[in-house]
C-alpha cells in the first residue's frame, strides 16, 4: 500500500498541472446501483495519466531528467510524460505498441513527443524491463513507479471528499498503477469500501491471477479497449495490488461499447474503451448495489471508432 502521506504530498505537487475532476451521478432507469462517474476525461490530456506522470517527473532530481523523458505507453501515459516534458522544455521519447490508436499517437505528436512503435510483445517487454534500448533520458515507468502510483492516488482522495461513503469503487485495470494508487487512498480512509477492477474479457489478466492466486498468462485479444487488459499481471505489481482488490471483473467488449453509448447519451461524456470499463461493470450489475463510483479513466478514442460504437456499427 502507498502511504497516505505520499498521496497527499502528490496532490500539492501536481496542483498546477492536473485539475480536480468532478464526480457526477449517472441517472439510468432501473440501474442496479446508484452510479457515480469520476470524470478523468476532463484532464488537460483527457486522461488521469497526467497525475502520476507529473508527480513522478517532479520528484526526480533535475540532473536525472536533463537528457529528456522516456516511457512506454499505449497512449495516455505517453501524453502525460510528453505534457510534463514540454512544460520543462525537455524532449520526450515514447515507446508505443503498434496497435496504439491514431488519436493517441496524434496527441503525443501535438505535445512534441517522439513516437517509437514496437510489436506488442516487444513493447510489453519494455514495461517489464524498463529501459528503452538506444534512448537516453529518465525512464518514467507507466505503472510501478511509486511517484506515478502516488499521483494516481489523488483520485481516491477526491472521490471520498465528494462522496464519503461509497460502497464500491470500480477501477479499469491495465498495469495496476491506477488501482494501486486509488485503492491505497480509499482503503486508508474508508477500509470498508470495496475495490473492484474491470478488464476486457480478451485480456483479463488480473481476474485470472486472482482466481489462480498468482500471476498467470492469458490469451490476449486486441480490441478498441486498448488502455486496459494484458497478457499477464506484472510480477512486481501483484504483491501490491492483490491485498487491495476485493474482486476482479472481466467485462465483455460488447458491454463496454454499450457503456460508451450510455455515457454519450446521458451525460455527454466521451469515454475511450478503458474509460468505459468501470461504468460497464456497474450498469450490468457486476459491481453490485449501493453507491458505486466508476473511474472514467480517459476519453482518447479515434473518432471513426467512436462513430461506429455510437451507431452500433461495431456490434
Amino acid at each position: 500500500m502507498i502511504q497516505l502521506a505520499d498521496i497527499e504530498a502528490a496532490r500539492a505537487r501536481i496542483a498546477g498541472a492536473a485539475v480536480r475532476t468532478p464526480l457526477v451521478r449517472l441517472h439510468v432507469e432501473d440501474a442496479p446501483a446508484e452510479i457515480y462517474l469520476k470524470l478523468e476525461t476532463l484532464q488537460p490530456i483527457n486522461s488521469f495519466k497526467i497525475r502520476g506522470a507529473t508527480n513522478a517527473v517532479m520528484l526526480a532530481p533535475p540532473a536525472d531528467r536533463v537528457k529528456g523523458l522516456v516511457t512506454a505507453s499505449a497512449g495516455n501515459m505517453a501524453q502525460g510524460v510528453a505534457w510534463a516534458a514540454r512544460g520543462l522544455g525537455l524532449p520526450a521519447t515514447i515507446a508505443v505498441p503498434d496497435s496504439a490508436p491514431e488519436a493517441k499517437l496524434a496527441a503525443i505528436e501535438r505535445l512534441g513527443g517522439q513516437v517509437v512503435k514496437l510489436p506488442y510483445d516487444d513493447w510489453w517487454n519494455v514495461i517489464i524491463t524498463s529501459p528503452l534500448d538506444g534512448v537516453e533520458g529518465l525512464f518514467v515507468h507507466p505503472v510501478q513507479d511509486p511517484g506515478v502510483i502516488a499521483g494516481n492516488g489523488t483520485i481516491g482522495l477526491e472521490i471520498l471528499e465528494d462522496l464519503p461513503d461509497p460502497d464500491a469503487v470500480v477501477i479499469p485495470y491495465g498495469g495496476g498503477g491506477l488501482t494501486a494508487g486509488i485503492a491505497s487512498a480509499v482503503k486508508a480512509l474508508r477500509p470498508q469500501t470495496r475495490i473492484l477492477t474491470a478488464e476486457p474479457e480478451g485480456g483479463a489478466a488480473l481476474a485470472a491471477a486472482s482466481a489462480a492466486g498468482q500471476p498467470v498468462t492469458v490469451d490476449y485479444r486486441a480490441s478498441f479497449v486498448d488502455g486496459a487488459g494484458s497478457r499477464r499481471v506484472l510480477d512486481s505489481m501483484w504483491p501490491l495490488v492483490a491485498p487491495l482488490v476485493d474482486d476482479a471483473l472481466a467485462i465483455p467488449v460488447a458491454d463496454v461499447a454499450a457503456a460508451i453509448r450510455t455515457l454519450a447519451e446521458r451525460v455527454r461524456v466521451i469515454a475511450e474503451g478503458a474509460g468505459a470499463l468501470a461504468p460497464a461493470a456497474a450498469l450490468t450489475g457486476r459491481a453490485g448495489t449501493g453507491k458505486v463510483v466508476c473511474v472514467v479513466s480517459g476519453g482518447n478514442i479515434n473518432l471513426s471508432k467512436l462513430a461506429e460504437i455510437l451507431t452500433g456499427a461495431d456490434s
